[in-house]
C-alpha cells in the first residue's frame, strides 16, 4: 500500500491513507500536527515530537507510524 512520508529532524511520520478509519482521532487531539483543511495536513514541525508520537499511538487503524532517526520502526 502506498505511504506518504513526512520528516522533521527525530523522526519520519508515515500515513497510509488506505488503512485510515477517518475517526479524526489525531485531528481532534493535536491539531497543530494535523489538519484535515490544510496541504499538506501532516506538519511535523507542529508540536514537540514526543507529543506527535504520543498522538500516533493512539491511531485507531494503524494509518499512522513513526520511525525515530536512526531507529527502528515504532507503532
Amino acid at each position: 500500500m502506498k505511504t506518504t512520508e513526512y520528516r522533521n529532524n527525530e523522526i519520519t511520520i508515515s500515513y497510509c491513507p488506505f488503512k485510515c478509519k477517518q475517526s479524526n482521532v489525531c485531528t481532534k487531539e493535536l491539531s497543530d500536527v494535523f489538519q484535515n483543511s490544510v496541504i499538506p495536513w501532516i506538519d511535523p514541525n507542529g508540536s514537540p515530537t514526543e507529543s506527535i508520537i504520543k498522538q500516533i499511538k493512539k491511531c485507531p487503524s494503524g494509518a499512522l507510524k513513526f520511525k525515530r532517526h536512526n531507529k527502528e520502526m515504532a507503532y
